[in-house]
């Protein structure tokens, strides 16, 4: 996966937590830790949409930043696709700056706003508005205060705990799964009650959508400017990490 060296990145759209500690605080529920529960099917709808299809082809996407505020000093070097090519953290705000890019549009497109969601770094341990997340929990969505969260050991241990070979497209799909949380979120479809239980529940339709949505982004990532190509072989990672 390789970036357009001249496409222009938005670092404000990640937070820099490493170092931090957190303490718990009451809040709603996160959603979708763990990140590839069902990416397999995830990657496969990728697969499936490179021929056509989704949700529409990208129309007038000119590239602007949807984030605010300053970017974090850790990542301020992060704001070419050159430097996504070069450098691991950079590479991750392009993922997120592509993510958002494409939904963005997608609002536009059938008359609505699209809410800019921040991506957090952290170690250990970080306070949420769903409460305390720790490394254990994987990375997930906190719907109350609209942030996806990830500590980027999580991409060491599917390779070093899970044996998956790793790769860039495997991290942009797992960031891309938590920003389908986000979009369900917009939309309304994350509350309403449990629904049933099972392979019918609630809980599985919320993930199975999620990924979905990032199958959707991941056949139009070329089109929002800031991501040049996908390869056969990043879609290969992506489905090794899934069987890991």
């Amino acid at each position: 996966m390789r970036f357009r060296k001249r496409a222009t990145l938005d670092p404000s759209q990640v937070e820099d937590r490493r170092g931090q500690g957190g303490m718990p605080f009451p809040g709603g529920v996160a959603v979708g830790g763990g990140g590839l529960g069902l990416v397999a099917l995830a990657i496969y709808l990728a697969i499936a949409l490179f021929g056509g299809g989704g949700l529409g082809p990208l129309e007038g996407l000119d590239n602007q930043s949807i984030g605010a505020g300053p970017p974090p000093a850790s990542l301020s070097e992060c704001r070419s696709g050159e430097a996504a090519n070069t450098n691991p953290e950079c590479r991750i705000v392009g993922d997120v700056n592509s993510i958002q890019a494409y939904w963005d549009n997608q609002f536009r497109r059938n008359g609505r706003q699209y809410q800019a969601a921040t991506t957090v770094f952290f170690t250990g341990s970080t306070d949420t508005g769903c409460g305390v997340a720790t490394s254990d929990v994987g990375p997930f969505y906190c719907p109350v205060d609209k942030h996806v969260y990830i500590d980027l050991g999580f991409f060491d241990d599917l390779r070093d705990r899970f044996g998956a070979t790793g790769g860039p497209f495997a991290e942009a799909y797992v960031l891309a799964h938590e920003y389908g949380h986000h979009v369900q979120d917009l939309l309304g479809r994350l509350s309403g009650g449990t629904g049933q239980t099972g392979a019918q529940g609630r809980s599985v339709r919320t993930e199975l959508q999620a990924d979905c949505f990032a199958g959707v982004w991941a056949n139009h990532a070329v089109g929002t400017g800031i991501i040049a190509e996908l390869t056969e072989e990043d879609i290969a990672d992506g489905l090794n990490a899934a069987a890991a």
